[in-house]
């Protein structure tokens, strides 16, 4: 299945033009803070797909609470491609199939090489393995598109409400 982001992309620089007047902040300035956020999103999605959770017999959450966190670390990693320039909008999203214990593995160490490489390839590179993770958690195109607009509209009135 495809994906076109372009839209995305606009939406998440207003939503970051918005917080860097409210908060005087630039991308330069929250750099290491957004891959802490996305490094902490990954970890709360794992937390809510209970893939690693060898020890229980309980399913994952409901798929609008995987959705939810599946949109937050959409939105970091979008905000971490706006200073690069990238400039790659559509992606062929593929599940991979692989354990997702594994597939948070191979995340976690994407998102450590943009710490250590941040440039447009490991960027891409984690985009991918993150697209792909949603297809494997079940969501199409049309879900991800959906739960990513949903909570920036969340996003946009926490601003509001000086959250």
């Amino acid at each position: 299945m495809n994906i076109d982001l372009t839209n995305l992309y606009q939406l998440q620089a207003e939503l970051d033009q918005d917080i860097a007047l409210k908060h005087n902040v630039t991308y330069e300035s929250t750099h290491s803070r957004r891959l802490l956020a996305l490094i902490v999103e990954l970890g709360e999605l794992a937390n809510e797909t209970r893939c690693f959770k060898y020890w229980s017999n309980k399913g994952p959450s409901e798929k609008a609470v995987v959705m939810d966190e599946y949109a937050d670390g959409l939105h970091f990693l979008l905000s971490l491609g706006i200073p690069l320039h990238a400039r790659k909008y559509k992606y062929e999203i593929k599940g991979s199939g692989k354990d997702l214990t594994l597939q948070f593995h191979d995340l976690y160490q994407a998102a450590t090489r943009l710490l250590n490489e941040y440039n447009l390839e490991a960027y891409e590179d984690c985009f991918q393995k993150y697209l792909n993770l949603g297809a494997d958690l079940g969501a199409s195109s049309e879900d991800i598109i959906e739960a990513y607009k949903s909570k920036l509209a969340v996003n946009h009135h926490r601003q509001e409400v000086n959250y």
